[in-house]
């Protein structure tokens, strides 16, 4: 028999500009959400950078903190999916993406 794939969205009180608590908050979610049994965790929009980060879109030193960031909750979050909402910028070209 098929297995179900169960989802978890993460509904969170994030800061703008504070990487690290949000970064913080995002990894226990889905370390939760892995303890219930979810396979992929879904964040919100800009999660990582809280919404709406406005002036620190403007920054090019903000886009490399989100790029670690990213990695750094990839790295703590191997046991369930996570898609995290976040700003990413390549060739001065700048997303709001999902990754």
């Amino acid at each position: 028999m098929d297995k179900a794939l169960k989802i978890a969205v993460a509904q969170l009180n994030m800061v703008v500009g504070d990487l690290k608590g949000n970064a913080r908050q995002i990894i226990e979610a889905a370390q939760a959400a892995a303890r219930s049994g979810a396979d992929v965790l879904v964040t919100p929009e800009l999660a990582l950078s809280g919404y709406p980060p406005e002036d620190l879109l403007l920054r090019p030193d903000f886009y490399r903190a989100c790029a670690a960031t990213v990695g750094e909750i990839a790295a703590e979050t191997r046991d369930i999916v996570v898609v995290l909402g976040h700003p990413y910028s390549d060739n001065g070209r700048c997303f709001n993406a999902a990754s």
